[in-house]
Parts: C-alpha cells; structure tokens; sequence
C-alpha cells in the first residue's frame, strides 16, 4: 500500500486468511457400541441432540463475511462484521483485518489502535507491525514509523515493500527540512508548496495541515485556511494552532474584535505562546494608533493624522485589508492639505492591497482630476461603475464631468490663453484679450528671429480664436458643455476684430493695419489666419 496517496486511493490492504480455523475429530475419541437393551429406547430415535457451533467457529464465519465485503469495498460492513469476530474471539489477524479496514477508511487513529492491539495479542504479527508503521507516516510520526517498519523487516527480511516505506520517510524527511526553511524566510508560496507535499504522504499529521493553513493566511487565502482549521477544531476544540490561525484570519479581514477573542482563548490554553502573544500585540496596537489617527483627522488636526497615519502603517505589513483603510485615511488627509499626487499615491497603494476599494478609486478620481490628469480620472470613475452593483446617480454624474474635461483637455484652453478664469464675466475677457494681443502682436516683434515671429503669430491667432468663441454667449456655452464648436465654425478668427478695439487707422505700431482681405500687411509682409 502506498500510504502517499491518501485515502481515497489508497492500495487495498491484504488481509489475513491464514488463520482459518478448522475443527478435525479427534483421533481418541471413543466409539461407542450400541446395544438393544431397555435403557436404550430406539422408538425415540427422532430426539436429535443440537451441537452449538464454539465462539471460534463463529468469530471465523464473521471474518470470512468481513472479508468477502471488504474484496467489496464496502468497509463499513465489513468493519462490522469484524467487530463482532473481534467480540467473539479476540485475535491478532481480526484486528489486523479491521486496522486495514479503517486505513482503507482514511481513519488512521483506530486503525493504529487495532494495529496496536493486533501486535500485542501476537508481538511476531508482521502485518500488525507493517500497519503501524504506516499509521504512524499517515499521523506524520517519522521516528515511530520507521520503528515499525524495521521491526516488519526483522520479521520478515523478504518483505520487498518495506524499502519503498522507508525510502517514502526519507522523501519526507526532506520535505518537512524545505518546509521548516521556507517558514523561516516566510516564503509561504514554497511553504505552502512543501506542506501539500507532506501532505500527500503524512495524509492524517495535524502539523502539516496548521502549516498549510498558516501559508494560506499569509497568501490571503484566508477562506481555505479557515476550512482546514475548523476541520481540525471540530475534533478538538481546544486546538490552540487552529485557534490561532482562525484568529489570524479574522484579523486580516478586518475583524478585530472577534480575532481578539480568538487571541485571548488561545492564550488562556497556552499562556507561553510566543506567536500568540506577538501576533495579538500588534492588533491592538494597530487598532489603538488607527483610532488615534482617526481621531485627529475629526478633530481637524490634519498634520498630527498625517504623521499618526505613517506610523500605524508600520506595525503590521501583513495585514493587508486594515492597512488599504489606513492608505485611503491618509490619502483623505493628503487631499484636505492639497497634497494631489500624494493622495493619488495612497490610493494607489489602498487599492494594490484591497482592488475592490471603491471610496479609494473615487478620490482617485477626484485627485486626477484636479491634477488634470483626464485620461486616469475617467479611467478611475469608469472602473466605479463596473465595480458598483448598482452605479448611484452621484458616480454617473462624476463620469460625465470626467469625459467632458477630457473633451476639453484634447483641445485649445480658451480661458487658459486669455488667462482668465472660467467665471469671468464679458469685461474681464474684454480687458484680458486687448492686453494679450497687444503684446503679441506680429508688427510688434518684426525684428525678431523667425522662430520668434512665428510663435508670436501663434500666439496672436489663438488669442483671436480664444476672443471670438468666450465673447459670444452661445459659442461659450457650448464650449464650456465641451461640444465641438468645429461643426459650426465657430472658433475661426476674424482679423477684424482687432480694428474694432484699436480702431481702423495707423497701426499702434507704425505702418500696420488691417484691411479687408482677411490678413494683414507690412512692407510686402503677409500673413494669413
């Protein structure tokens, strides 16, 4: 049997048919003459004298029964039918067939126990020592199982399935050596690797099973932790590894009052357990210097919650879930002293802990936004919308605002060229635009270098553009709802206008002026819009 593979497919276990029991006649038994004499009434010769079969005759029928449902694979019955052989006349192989019979079942701590018993009722039971042993690989028992195995071969040199046992311990023993390493540098994806290992061969070792829970819990795979663990607790409540674990879990989704309750229970059992105590030391104290910070941020004392903040995201690395809140409250702080980028950096890093971090991913958003970065905010509130079963009217509103900024962000800033603001009102556009195209006017700067010239006119032609769409109410009101004004025509600039706010005659800068021609001229100079 190759223990490794657990029970579901484990090699059917040989049972023990050599101690059939067979009642012969004994040789001296007497025979006796019948005589036709009086006391000898043969007239009642229908009076049959019943011979009630011994308690060994019986025991071997139950075990021939166990044996035939267990070439079956029906063990259940077949166990039966050995307890009741094992009633009748206790025996070395009937508790060796019903120890196969639990190994077959995956219930190794009965099985061990027969096996036991099997070996004490015959200490030269080859098999009892054989299914010991292999007991003992399953409970993850290498020392006593490498015991059992050597007294098999000491009973029986020619038994060539004791070499694969023994080479299956020392395969183990490797693993368990990889496994003790990978904990110690918490590599917990190899650790995790290791422990599934000795799992497939130590199927029944409690041990490697905390193991694989504990690297589950560190992979965030908490979930699957807390099903081994509790598989665990429901046969030993008192289980402080599993209680730990379970504890563990809690606390890394953010469960802090129950997980404290796990931690206490735990140190109650075990009051020297140092990973207990370590690992509850830190919840509470991230939970104190969280609430502290939380408290300053309500308080309005934004700086001593900036700094409480940084230090709480110091004391627990691991604890993924509580520290994304952190990152999010920190950023919220960032964002109150208009610190943009480093708002967006925190709920970058909220979100790398926690994806579905929705209140991360809206003031995100808003940052990226007021960094004029379009692109992300839209690519922020658009992965809202996915997120949120139900998308509010309030994150509808945000996206559309978002697209119609981006809108704007791919074309000219009017109000950014006039360098006035959004709400300025006709004077102040008025007043904005007279200055600016004095100053870039093309006849102003006839001396400069044509790089020069060039971006004047650049300038002065966005100026005309900027003027003609802000000064007329309708052009404005589609520009500012971020509609393409293109369809109309509407942003073409018309030389005119600048005769109309210097008038028609000598160009303020000797010799220029505007004619109807749509450009202007100076000294054979001519430059078209």
């Amino acid at each position: 049997m190759d223990a490794s593979n657990g029970p579901d497919i484990i090699e059917e276990v040989n049972l023990d048919d050599e101690n059939d029991i067979v009642i012969i006649p004994s040789e001296e038994c007497e025979v006796m003459e019948i005589t036709d004499t009086e006391d000898n009434d043969l007239d009642n010769a229908d009076d049959i004298v019943e011979i009630t079969p011994s308690s060994e005759e019986l025991a071997e029928d139950k075990k021939d029964e166990g044996n035939k449902y267990y070439k079956q694979k029906d063990y259940r019955r077949a166990l039966g039918c050995y307890a009741k052989a094992i009633e009748l006349y206790p025996c070395a192989a009937y508790y060796g067939n019903r120890a196969a019979c639990y190994i077959m079942l995956g219930m190794y701590s009965q099985a061990l126990q027969d096996a036991r018993e099997s070996v004490k009722c015959e200490p030269s039971f080859a098999k009892g020592h054989l299914r010991m042993g292999k007991c003992f690989l399953a409970m993850g028992d290498v020392a006593a199982a490498k015991s059992a195995f050597d007294k098999t071969k000491e009973l029986e040199p020619t038994n060539t399935t004791i070499d694969a046992e023994l080479r299956t311990i020392d395969t183990l023993n490797k693993i368990d050596t990889d496994l003790n390493r990978a904990v110690e540098v918490q590599d917990y994806r190899k650790a995790l690797y290791c422990s599934e290992r000795a799992l497939d061969i130590a199927v029944f070792c409690r041990r490697y099973k905390v193991k694989k829970a504990e690297s589950l819990t560190h992979l965030g795979r908490y979930q699957e932790a807390e099903e081994i663990v509790n598989d665990i607790l429901r046969s030993d409540s008192t289980d402080v590894d599993s209680l730990l674990i379970r504890g563990m879990c809690l606390y890394y989704q953010d469960n802090i009052d129950l997980a404290f309750s796990h931690f206490q229970q735990v140190l109650r059992l075990a009051p020297d357990y140092a990973k207990a105590r370590e690992t509850y030391r830190k919840a509470k104290q991230l939970k104190t210097k969280k609430e502290e910070g939380n408290v300053a941020f309500k308080q309005g004392k934004l700086q001593e919650a900036l700094a409480i903040y940084t230090e709480t995201l110091a004391i627990d690395p691991v604890n993924k879930l509580t520290n994304s809140k952190v990152y999010y409250n920190r950023a919220l702080v960032n964002s109150k002293l208009g610190n943009h980028s480093q708002t967006v950096d925190d709920c970058s890093a909220a979100l790398k802990l926690n994806d579905g971090y929705i209140k991360a991913l809206l003031l995100r958003a808003k940052s990226y936004g007021n960094l004029e970065k379009h692109e992300e905010c839209v690519r922020d509130y658009e992965a809202c919308m996915k997120l949120e079963k139900n998308a509010n009217r309030e994150t509808r509103r945000l996206l559309k605002e978002a697209k119609i900024a981006l809108k704007r962000s791919k074309r000219k800033d009017y109000y950014k060229i006039l360098g006035v603001d959004k709400n300025a009102n006709d004077d102040e556009i008025k007043k904005a635009y007279r200055k600016r195209a004095l100053v870039h006017h093309p006849d102003r700067h006839s001396s400069a270098t044509e790089e020069e010239r060039k971006e004047h006119e650049k300038n002065f032609k966005d100026l005309g553009e900027a003027y003609t769409v802000l000064s007329d109410p309708k052009k404005k009101a589609r520009y500012d709802r971020g509609q393409d004004l293109d369809d109309e025509g509407h942003a073409e600039f018309d030389p005119q206008m600048f005769n109309a706010f210097f008038g028609s005659g000598p160009s303020p800068f000797g010799g220029f002026h505007f004619g109807g021609g749509g450009g202007f001229h100076q000294s054979g100079f001519n430059f078209q819009f």
